[in-house]
């Protein structure tokens, strides 16, 4: 009799059914941009912050669709790294996931932030370092505990969020106009905007890089991708409705709690309290599923030796990839002890763009004819071209400037191997 799959040396364990992967999609998702993207996108779109969300839905959409065909034909960990390879090349699959490593290690880093500035502002830092180590614990010592406890996250934030939308939306503040599309809305700024919406849609993707830990993967992940995002993007439009009709661009825009001011100014100020909580509680459930997603990548690079070999171990008891994850947690505690949340958005945004932009690319190989399938990695693909380079200037200077230094270390290496 064979070996079971999850009890081979060297594999993970699959034990994820549909319903755990889309859960473990939406920690990734909702949270991160309902508390940290609001703000800063009203901030460059104005009045036109419901448009850019619905950009930004729309290239999500295209992401989703592409990465669900891939990830049903590769099952394996570590999403476009994989998919890039397979379909386009070395170089492109080694791109794909050193953009997704770096953009989501930057998002790893807020989402800690986000949980120390609402449990304990004048230690956020060191609250944050603390839930680093707290979930990549958990994380260690297997992908069934981590969805468990992502369902009980989930659970609680979107609760909270539903009570940010009716207090808000039944209140005397709302005002209806408040969502108009003015003058001060441009094209440049609403496409920052959905740029920077876009940093609070890419959680599906960790539904992808878990394709080695899903049950009858072909089936699943199709049905979870799609799934988790529409949820998500029912949710976001709720809320970002809510809030305006209660705040109005400009008062969102310059606010650093943009739901705790939106219930104060809907006459429920008791409510802050249990918002400020829903915040930690989400920014736990992004930081439990983004140390999740990037280990996974982080162990697909190592197997292929694009990163140190060393990380490619697979812990025989947990069946979890256990050093990768200690090395992402490592990385990441240093980072949210150093760094503040917002310059990450824009940074990791970029990054991760570009993760997609290669998914679309290579979703776009597997219908070899023309037709109304290629339509949608066609529009996928620049949607993310655009976005990126939208993004506000320093954090595409940046972005452009790692992805130029993972170029510049995969060329030495193949230039070392020939040598």
């Amino acid at each position: 009799m064979g070996t079971p799959a999850a009890a081979r040396a060297g594999e993970l364990g699959r034990h994820l059914g549909v319903f755990d992967a889309v859960v473990i999609g939406l920690g990734s998702m909702i949270g991160a941009g309902i508390f940290a993207a609001l703000a800063p996108a009203a901030g460059a779109a104005g009045s036109g912050l419901l448009p850019g969300l619905a950009l930004a839905a729309v290239v999500a959409y295209c992401n989703a669709t592409s990465s669900a065909r891939l990830a049903a034909r590769y099952p394996e960990s570590g999403g476009t790294f994989v998919y890039g390879r397979e379909r386009l090349g070395e170089f492109w699959g080694y791109l794909a996931g050193w953009g997704f490593v770096v953009g989501k290690t930057a998002s790893c880093a807020a989402m800690a932030l986000t949980v120390g500035s609402y449990v304990w502002p004048g230690q956020a830092h060191a609250v944050a370092v603390a839930a680093v180590v707290v979930l990549t614990a958990v994380n260690y010592v297997g992908v069934r505990k981590s969805a468990w406890l992502t369902r009980g996250i989930v659970a609680v934030v979107l609760a909270v969020l539903a009570a940010v939308v009716t207090a808000c939306l039944t209140g005397p503040a709302a005002e209806g106009a408040r969502l108009a599309v003015g003058t001060d809305a441009t094209f440049g700024g609403v496409l920052q905007a959905a740029g920077l919406l876009f940093f609070a849609f890419a959680g599906y993707a960790r539904i992808a890089t878990l394709g080695e830990e899903v049950r009858d993967p072909k089936r699943t992940i199709p049905r979870a991708i799609p799934t988790a995002l529409a949820i998500t993007l029912v949710v976001y439009a709720a809320v970002a409705v809510a809030v305006l009709a209660v705040l109005g661009p400009d008062r969102l825009a310059h606010t650093a709690a943009p739901l705790t001011e939106a219930v104060r100014a809907a006459g429920v100020p008791a409510l802050a309290p249990v918002v400020r909580t829903g915040a930690a509680v989400a920014a736990l459930g992004s930081l439990l599923a983004l140390i999740l997603g990037v280990s996974r990548t982080t162990l697909a690079m190592a197997r292929d030796r694009h990163l140190p070999h060393v990380l490619a171990a697979v812990h025989p008891r947990f069946q979890v990839p256990h050093r990768a994850e200690l090395a992402v947690g490592a990385v990441v505690a240093v980072l949210a002890a150093t760094t503040d949340v917002r310059g990450a958005i824009g940074f990791s945004s970029f990054g991760v763009l570009a993760y997609y932009a290669i998914a679309n690319a290579s979703a776009w190989t597997l219908t070899p004819v023309k037709g109304p399938v290629r339509i949608v990695p066609a529009v996928g693909a620049v949607g993310c071209v655009l976005l990126a380079f939208a993004l506000p200037p320093s954090s595409v200077l940046w972005g452009a400037a790692v992805i130029a230094a993972g170029v510049a270390a995969y060329c030495l290496r193949k230039a070392a191997a020939r040598a």
